[in-house]
């Protein structure tokens, strides 16, 4: 194998879902990929392409012991990277960030191995801030990068968030806002603080005019503890809905959609972008940095999302955003026309050139 690409990625799909965008470029290419990552991120890597899998190991930790239980993990991590590399002879390697791809790009540091790091968020990330003055490419999904350093930011091109190819499909459809028939609603979760979503969000469609309640299709991502609650109050407003713990054909359903409600991940607002998606947007309030609420910016800029803030979210603020955008058609339009427009469809494409021209 001549070219071989590592691509380091913590255990979360707002890392991973990037990292797997970015091996399916970078294997049309015509290069071998390995993806570095820990258990966490096996449960998002099934269809990941990776002819080899390193399970590295890292930690984080609080308060001195648990720091010195971590800072022993990340040491034994960038031992087997630096012997893995050296077997596989790794041309490049690309971090996502999160605590597991640290021992993958210290140990190319170390070895003076060719680094990229990709932020996804509006913040540049713990683990990619004390690493970056260290690595030679970065790149960025947002036109700002919050916490990076003047010498960082000078050189971080915006590429955008890659997405997986079903989504990326998805750029290329006409929106068209429901005017008669059903009306398509999605509701997403996220790998944390999900909760107020399951909770909040059928109380609040349950409240919206008849009108409008009477025509409503929703689909709905639910903590397992609160998916008959959410189920009972969809059935007693006699509400269509599917709830369910997870969607795998989010394509699918993001293409049948006509608005989504949910958290403000980089990997979500990116897709909401590439699909040209209408959204009403909480963003994770203990998220590091408040970064949620920084890439919400992206679409909230351009009026193609609305977004509440969770100290400011009951079930009253948001049957009236939802009210407010259903009940308009042409709002639907338009929104979906300015999500489309901050839209970067070929961010895999950008990071995989960033990424060749690092090996070269």
């Amino acid at each position: 194998m001549n070219k071989l690409c590592v691509v380091a990625a913590g255990g979360t799909g707002g890392h991973m879902f990037p990292a797997e965008a970015l091996a399916r470029e970078m294997a049309e290419r015509g290069w071998g990929v390995v993806l570095a990552t820990d258990r966490r991120g096996e449960q998002y890597a099934h269809a990941f392409p990776a002819e080899e899998r390193l399970a590295l190991d890292a930690a984080t930790g609080a308060g001195p012991i648990g720091l010195a239980k971590a800072g022993v993990a990340i040491l034994r991590g960038v031992a087997q990277a630096r012997a893995a590399f050296r077997r596989l002879d790794a041309k490049v390697v690309v971090g996502f960030g999160g605590y597991p791809s640290a021992p993958a790009l210290i140990a190319a540091i170390l070895q003076r191995r060719p680094t990229v790091i990709h932020e996804q968020n509006a913040v540049l990330g713990r683990t990619n801030r004390i690493l970056a003055p260290y690595i030679g490419a970065v790149a960025s999904s947002f036109p700002t990068l919050e916490q990076a350093s003047p010498s960082v930011k000078s050189r971080a091109p915006v590429v955008g968030a890659p997405v997986r190819a079903d989504i990326r499909a998805l750029y290329e459809r006409a929106y068209a806002a429901p005017h008669d028939g059903p009306i398509h609603v999605l509701v997403t979760g996220g790998s944390q603080g999900a909760r107020i979503l399951s909770e909040t969000t059928p109380r609040a469609l349950a409240q919206l005019p008849e009108a409008i309640r009477v025509r409503l299709k929703v689909q709905q991502q639910s903590r397992p503890e609160t998916l008959e609650i959410a189920r009972q109050i969809y059935l007693d407003a006699g509400i269509d809905a599917e709830v369910a713990p997870f969607f795998r054909d989010m394509a699918s359903r993001l293409s049948e959609a006509h608005l989504v409600i949910g958290r403000a991940g980089a990997s979500t607002c990116a897709e909401l972008a590439v699909a040209a998606m209408p959204s009403v947007l909480i963003p994770l309030k203990i998220a590091t940095d408040d970064h949620q609420r920084l890439n919400a910016k992206l679409l909230t800029d351009v009026s193609a999302a609305e977004v509440i803030l969770e100290d400011d979210l009951t079930v009253d603020v948001l049957t009236d955003a939802i009210a407010g955008v259903l009940s308009r058609p042409d709002r639907l339009a338009a929104m979906s026309a300015a999500a489309r427009s901050v839209a970067i469809p070929d961010a895999a494409r950008r990071l995989a050139d960033l990424a060749e021209a690092a090996a070269a």
